[in-house]
């Protein structure tokens, strides 16, 4: 409820002393709070009557926000007409599905782009307006809202007196209405869109407008709902071709950019798209509002240029081969799931402010968030990420939703901290919840010190070798967008020699003596598998692919992280239940069937055996019923992860010797290859024709490096 509250910019927390005298230290925060002053249902608070916020197992309070005025859920649609017409219609039949979905008084808005884009003027009266713009032609905010008769923001202004607890219509505009006005209307609408009319040239692409469209959009809302939670939802099967944010000619026979031309700086277009693109998300962050992109073709449709609206404004980034799948269907049908108390799962506007003890200063963030540059004594000077600021925007929030916060221990050089004390942080994140309600979530942390040379053992066992992966691997992504690759790898192979030198036990010079605990035994190969993924690996992947899996990594939590870094691999036989397996080319048998996956894709793979007795079709025969069970069970296991998984997986079913096969074979460690095939003592398994070092060539490598006096 309202009656929690902020105490000095800090809030009620367990490590507060009690009784509270006029005064009172914040132990876990190390602040003094100066004269509290405590709502009345805080009023009998003492040793033996303490409000949740005091005690130790609550770490996290939520607290809703009854008083302010209520904030509609808004979403803009933003669709391709340049698309073949059964892509078209299946679009079309999903944004009608959508429609179904949402609260009666959501306020939707319609803007369609092909060669030209068109505003959508929504009404019951059963004629469609719309006002058409040149898809070459960018406007400014002022521009744009002058020529839709946008004189004045839609959002109703507040009152200066005391709020009233009372539900009081959304306030819409002519281009967003509530649902429940236009739901028939809208349907219609949506039924009767065409192609794009303006004829395609044999040998030239459509041409299509999509940095206008989404510069309208922008500029819709900020005329219409500014500082308010909206989502731009923008649907495209092809690159933009023309106007501001174009990022490849009409001419077929001139390919969109790949990684080898930005290399070579032979991308004609990317730097004053990408420039474009980040004008527009840095508006649409400051106004509060998100930008989705779903982006489906056989082609790249831009989403490298594009990539910074969904990253700085918290939106989706979904890419598929076409509308016409059920991976784009079930994926866009999933964001408007619902939770236990029938609301989406989704939150609009987040501002997330962070506290700390005087021993820490905040490095930055990494994350779908931008900047509120919000200085303060703690500030490190020392960026890590997005820095300079204590407290962040987040315009979207979905259930995994993270940030990886980078912090500095400030004094331990010069003033050592004296044992015993505690460390704290805390997060307060207000935001706006799909119930259209404020809400403002605490959490404080706080931990004992340790000395780092007295109290090495204490620091080793409470290392969290998982989080701290996916944290490092959070960094190294960040800088391999800014940064070329080897050096990134390079850094992060820095990192891992100098952590192996602090906690390895060793002698020096002596590599078979080098050993790690088992609080860090899992990390090296953590930073092996990431050195071979697509988030640091362009090998192979077009810019539009790596900018899709690096967005996904930059906000996807600890479990799906991993997942990502380190594929999960199970083993499915007749030598007992499903077991994982090490991911390793050791693991592939013919006799066995394996279940990869990557978060990306879910890779069903049949040994040679297995795809030679199901050819023979004994899972037919009833004597062989065990077999028929052994081949369903792997597509069962498949099944719950793809319909847990948000966006849904690719799903590829392949065996020995299948073209598909690849998506297994590039992700396993390669210890057995066409080079030591043949090795004495070489156990079974399928040989990987790379190049690549092993995992164990790798630790090898490691190990040297570690114990070397010259390192």
């Amino acid at each position: 409820s309202e009656t929690g509250f902020l105490c000095t910019r800090l809030d009620l927390n367990s490590e507060i002393c009690l009784p509270l005298p006029p005064k009172c230290w914040d132990q876990r925060l190390n602040v003094l709070l100066s004269s509290p002053q405590f709502p009345p249902a805080y009023a009998g608070i003492s040793e033996v009557n303490q409000p949740a916020e005091l005690m130790p197992q609550f770490s996290t309070i939520e607290y809703m926000i009854q008083r302010g005025a209520r904030s509609p859920l808004i979403f803009l649609y933003v669709v391709d007409t340049c698309l073949e017409e059964d892509d078209l219609q299946a679009l079309k039949e999903s944004l009608q599905m959508s429609l179904s979905l949402l609260p009666p008084d959501a306020l939707v808005g319609l803007i369609t782009f092909g060669r030209m884009v068109q505003v959508h003027e929504l009404s019951c009266e059963g004629i469609s307006k719309s006002y058409v713009f040149r898809g070459t032609k960018d406007l400014t905010a002022k521009q744009i809202q002058e020529m839709l008769g946008l004189t004045k923001s839609a959002m109703p202004v507040q009152q200066a007196r005391p709020a009233q607890p009372q539900e009081q219509p959304f306030v819409s505009s002519r281009f967003l209405q509530p649902i429940h006005k236009i739901d028939m209307n809208l349907t219609d609408l949506l039924g009767e869109l065409q192609r794009d009319p303006w004829p395609v040239t044999q040998g030239k692409r459509p041409l299509r407008s999509t940095g206008v469209a989404l510069s309208i959009a922008v500029g819709l809302l900020e005329g219409t709902f500014p500082n308010t939670g909206a989502r731009i939802m923008l649907f495209t099967g092809g690159p933009p071709t023309q106007g501001p944010g174009m990022v490849v000619g009409d001419e077929l026979k001139t390919p969109i950019r790949s990684w080898h031309d930005i290399e070579k700086d032979n991308a004609r277009f990317m730097k004053k798209a990408t420039k474009h693109y980040e004008m527009l998300a840095n508006r649409t962050a400051t106004n509060g509002h998100c930008i989705d992109i779903y982006a489906c073709a056989l082609d790249q449709t831009g989403l490298l240029e594009m990539k910074c609206c969904p990253n700085l404004t918290g939106g989706h980034m979904v890419m598929g081969d076409s509308f016409n799948t059920s991976l784009f269907k079930q994926t866009f049908q999933r964001i408007f799931s619902k939770d236990f108390n029938g609301d989406f799962r989704m939150a609009f506007g987040a501002t997330l402010d962070v506290k700390t003890s005087r021993e820490l200063k905040i490095a930055g963030a990494i994350g779908p968030c931008v900047s509120l540059n919000v200085k303060g004594p703690c500030v490190s000077e020392n960026e890590l990420g997005v820095g300079g600021t204590s407290q962040w925007k987040i315009c979207g929030l979905d259930p995994s939703s993270t940030l990886g916060i980078y912090f500095e221990v400030v004094n331990q050089h010069n003033a050592p901290v004296p044992q015993g004390s505690r460390g704290a942080i805390q997060f307060v994140t207000q935001y706006q919840h799909s119930s259209t309600q404020k809400r403002i979530r605490v959490t404080t942390i706080a931990r004992n010190w340790a000395d780092a040379q007295s109290q090495l053992r204490h620091i080793e066992a409470a290392f969290d070798q998982e989080a701290a992966a996916v944290l490092m691997a959070r960094l190294g992504v960040f800088r391999a967008e800014s940064e070329e690759g080897p050096d990134v790898l390079r850094w992060l192979d820095r990192q891992l020699i100098r952590l192996c030198q602090k906690f390895g036990q060793y002698n020096k010079e002596d590599p078979t003596s080098f050993r790690l605990s088992d609080s860090f035994s899992l990390y090296p190969q953590f930073m092996f598998h990431l050195r071979r993924s697509p988030f640091l690996q362009v090998f192979n992947n077009s810019p539009d692919e790596s900018s899709y899996y690096r967005h996904h990594f930059a906000r996807q939590d600890l479990t799906q992280s991993l997942i990502m870094i380190q594929p999960i691999l199970y083993s499915y036989s007749f030598h007992g239940p499903p077991e994982p397996v090490l991911l390793d080319s050791s693991s592939i048998l013919a006799d066995r069937i394996l279940l990869m996956d990557t978060f990306f894709q879910i890779v069903i793979y049949l040994g040679e055996t297995i795809a030679q007795w199901r050819k023979a079709g004994y899972q037919d025969m009833p004597e062989y019923e065990n077999f028929k069970h052994l081949l369903q069970a792997p597509l069962d296991d498949a099944q719950e992860i793809l319909q847990a998984r948000f966006p849904m997986p690719r799903y590829i079913n392949t065996e020995h010797g299948g073209s598909q096969a690849r998506f297994l074979l590039s992700k396993v460690n390669p210890s057995q290859t066409h080079n030591n095939l043949y090795a004495w003592g070489q156990e079974t398994g399928a040989p990987i024709l790379t190049d690549d070092v092993s995992l164990q060539v790798f630790m090898d490598h490691l190990k040297k490096l570690a114990v070397s006096s010259a390192s």
